[in-house]
């Protein structure tokens, strides 16, 4: 009896950890997203990039990523790269952050994005954790996190997921959703 009440405690610890794992405080839908400023990298080239001015030409994709050159964000930047025209016929931009320095989003952001979208550094984790993108257990790191931004500054989606094989096509399908709502805004 004793042993199956320890094997039943610790089953149950062990699914708590794998849900505290997998637990999301991302922001949701209808919040407001937080604005920020921060080094970025366009086609190897540095600049100040500000998500306010970047909402003023339409809405924009916002995605975290774990870190530059790894297998995952590095399928997940062609991605994006190969999307960015798609975006742009709904008016929209995108933009990835990482915790990584800009002088490795620099490199990443010419042969990883293609010279496609910009990628910033949030090497203090200021802008990961205004927008509860943070991987859990390793807070220094973002989680894989996808955000729509209306440009109202309005939070229109939000997808969480370690995989990088849906983030385009759900960013995709939010931006397409909010265009056939605006029209005049193309």
């Amino acid at each position: 009896m004793k042993r199956s009440r320890i094997a039943a405690v610790s089953a149950a610890l062990a699914a708590l950890s794998l849900h505290a794992l997998t637990a999301q405080a991302t922001l949701k839908p209808g919040q407001h997203a937080p604005d920020f400023t921060a080094e970025a990298s366009l086609g190897g080239k540095t600049y100040r990039y500000s998500l306010a001015d970047a909402l003023r030409k339409g809405p924009v994709v916002l995605y975290f990523y774990p870190a530059a050159f790894t297998k995952g964000c590095t399928i997940e930047a062609h991605e994006f790269a190969d999307a960015v025209d798609e975006y742009r016929k709904y008016g929209a931009t995108v933009i990835g952050v990482s915790h990584d320095n800009i002088a490795t989003l620099t490199k990443f952001s010419v042969s990883e994005c293609r010279s496609k979208f910009p990628v910033a550094a949030d090497e203090s984790g200021r802008i990961i954790k205004s927008y509860d993108a943070a991987m859990p257990m390793h807070e220094s790191l973002a989680n894989r996190v996808s955000y729509v931004i209306a440009p109202d500054g309005t939070i229109l989606y939000e997808y969480t997921s370690l995989s990088p094989d849906q983030h385009v096509a759900n960013t995709l399908q939010a931006v397409k959703a909010w265009a056939a709502q605006h029209p005049q805004s193309q």
